[in-house]
């Protein structure tokens, strides 16, 4: 089952300062919490690394429509299963309206009884008071990408359906030794049985990074699935029709491309 989030922020500059910092996926570990690492491979490919609740999560997502000023849109194509996307409206001259859509699929114990918290709903507001903090604060963009990416395609909103070939692989995940404490702390009362249930009916497929002897008795270990030079390209991609079969959605957490030398569940990005 996959979860929606949206959320809407005015930031206090010109529509386009807010869109081209948006482009620098590379800087988005400055603002967007449990995000490690975002490497651009091209205009449209980005690799993210993330780490949320002690799981590692990573998953490769390419940009499938790019409007400079308008609209930054994504999806997965392996590891972790989301999509989404990016949009600014101006407001007045001087503020934009970011608003982002981002849908998801939660995958094992720790993820899931985030999702029923609302944690992810709360960390994407979060991103976004960060990002307008750091925009704000320095009242320019770092870099921008003034291209496009498969013009008038208008691939709407993608959702988990346009994410499909990312599913099926349990997102890469790996456990880190933080996710015992996470685990204990999110699975409280009977969730912390449903944990050891789950513990004892698939030890076998389970791996534990913590070294020998250092996981608290009773807890169980559970597996997870300056200014840079501004361009103006145009990328056409021939579309695969199975790629952008998409319901309304959300747009969100995440894929972008950056161009620091270039640089996530919230895209666009710089090159």
């Amino acid at each position: 089952m996959t979860t929606k989030a949206e959320k809407s922020i005015q930031v206090d500059v010109p529509v386009t300062t807010a869109y081209n910092q948006w482009t620098q996926f590379e800087d988005f570990p400055h603002f967007m919490g449990g995000v490690q690492e975002v490497h651009q491979h091209s205009d449209q490919s980005l690799h993210w690394t993330a780490e949320i609740a002690g799981v590692r999560r990573e998953w490769e997502a390419t940009i499938l429509e790019q409007i400079p000023d308008q609209k930054i849109a994504w999806a997965a194509k392996d590891g972790a299963t989301n999509a989404g996307a990016v949009r600014f409206q101006p407001v007045g001259t001087g503020s934009t309206l970011v608003h982002l859509s981002l849908e998801f699929e939660p995958e094992g114990l720790v993820e899931k009884v985030g999702d029923k918290l609302g944690l992810v709903e709360r960390q994407v507001e979060a991103d976004l008071k960060r990002f307008k903090s750091l925009v704000e604060s320095e009242g320019y963009a770092t870099g921008g990408w003034r291209g496009t990416v498969n013009p008038g395609e208008d691939v709407g909103t993608p959702g988990a359906n346009a994410a499909f070939t990312s599913r099926g692989d349990s997102g890469k995940a790996g456990v880190s030794g933080k996710v015992k404490a996470a685990a204990g702390v999110a699975v409280a009362g009977a969730a912390a049985a449903a944990a050891g249930a789950a513990m004892a009916g698939s030890k076998g497929d389970q791996q534990e990074t913590a070294q020998p002897g250092s996981r608290p008795e009773g807890v169980a270990v559970v597996p997870q699935p300056p200014v840079v030079e501004v361009r103006d390209d145009v990328v056409v991609e021939e579309s695969d029709p199975g790629r952008h079969t998409a319901g309304s959605s959300t747009e969100g957490v995440e894929k972008g491309t950056v161009d620091r030398g270039d640089d996530p569940m919230i895209g666009g990005g710089s090159r």
